[in-house]
């Protein structure tokens, strides 16, 4: 099962950010060293550190990766590696999407107006892809916060789904 099935981690969260169906808002939050991007789906919590220039060592590997950030003029520009292998694009645990370990992407953040953010990325994978490929889409300030949503409130099947995918006691 995904990643997103199990309620670890949906990949609206994960570098490139691409829009799914619902559940689509971020919350971004800038500190001195730090830039946090909170998706609204399953509440990840994406941190860019702005105080380092190199990425962790190859050997740590995150389902968000490792996100270096650093302002170019007023664009934020993140570059993002050390993905593990768990997810896939899309959390598909098989990988049958796309990223992998090898995934690199450069991100680039600048503000139109004071409600509009211009998001651009670019995907390299050579494991996956035979090219690189990009993509660019605008993010709109919405008043309210992010959604309250919990992922398997209520879901009395829970336990047949963590035994179908092995994970049981």
């Amino acid at each position: 099962m995904g990643l997103q099935d199990r309620c670890l981690v949906f990949p609206t969260s994960v570098a490139p950010m691409i829009p799914y169906r619902y559940n689509s808002n971020y919350q971004i939050v800038q500190t001195g060293d730090a830039v946090v991007v909170q998706s609204e789906m399953i509440h990840d919590a994406r941190i860019i550190r702005l105080d380092r220039r190199s990425h962790l060592p190859s050997k740590v590997r995150q389902w968000l990766g490792d996100s270096v950030g650093h302002w170019e003029g007023d664009t934020l520009v993140v570059d993002t590696t050390n993905f593990n292998d768990a997810g896939g694009f899309y959390g598909d645990a098989g990988g049958m999407y796309g990223w992998d370990r090898n995934m690199h992407v450069v991100e680039r953040f600048s503000l139109l107006d004071a409600n509009t953010i211009l998001y651009r990325f670019e995907v390299e994978d050579p494991t996956a892809y035979t090219q690189p490929w990009k993509g660019e889409l605008t993010m709109k300030r919405v008043s309210d916060p992010p959604y309250e949503y919990a992922c398997h409130e209520g879901n009395e099947d829970l336990p047949n789904i963590l035994q179908l995918s092995g994970a049981q006691r």
